[in-house]
């Protein structure tokens, strides 16, 4: 089978189930009705992935009116999700793959098998949960900073589209 990453658009997302910085679980299949950008990302509190969050949350206005939900996914614990969230004042959610341990990032196509971590691997998902735009980065490249608001293209009035990064 081929890997989520490697899909053309209009796959469904996984039904997935996550806790997010205070533990409150978050079900991606119970945000359908709305765009939902997932991002995942290899480590809280490293560099590069703290300045993809930082361009994230600068792109916050443009995604929100939009009406896109995002959440930033990473292998890390609940605890250090949190720290990271509160230390960068992040405003969008961060979500913990941590147990069993990437089952979100390797549902995805995602994870690392080799470290245990996500790549970063970033999927914009339509009303419907169907993938309609995505991006996966090889190990230490970072993501385009302007990329998730380009990735807004795919998205139609209708909540269909048909753009892949």
């Amino acid at each position: 089978m081929t890997a989520a990453a490697e899909r053309p658009p209009g796959w469904r997302a996984p039904d997935l189930t996550l806790p997010d910085t205070h533990g409150t679980p978050v079900e991606l299949a119970s945000l359908r009705g709305g765009p939902c950008l997932v991002v995942f990302v290899p480590f809280a509190f490293s560099g590069t992935c703290t300045a993809e969050l930082d361009a994230l949350e600068a792109d916050l206005p443009d995604l929100r009116e939009a009406g896109v939900r995002v959440l930033g996914v990473s292998c890390d614990p609940v605890f250090a999700l949190r720290a990271w969230r509160e230390q960068r004042g992040y405003t969008f959610d961060l979500l913990s793959d941590f147990w069993p341990h990437g089952a979100a990032a390797h549902a995805f196509g995602v994870l690392d098998e080799r470290t245990g971590a996500a790549r970063r691997g970033s999927f914009l998902l339509d009303a419907d949960g169907l993938v309609v735009w995505s991006v996966v980065n090889p190990a230490g490249v970072a993501r385009d900073p302007g990329a998730h608001r380009a990735a807004l293209r795919a998205l139609r009035p209708s909540g269909s589209g048909s753009a892949h990064g």
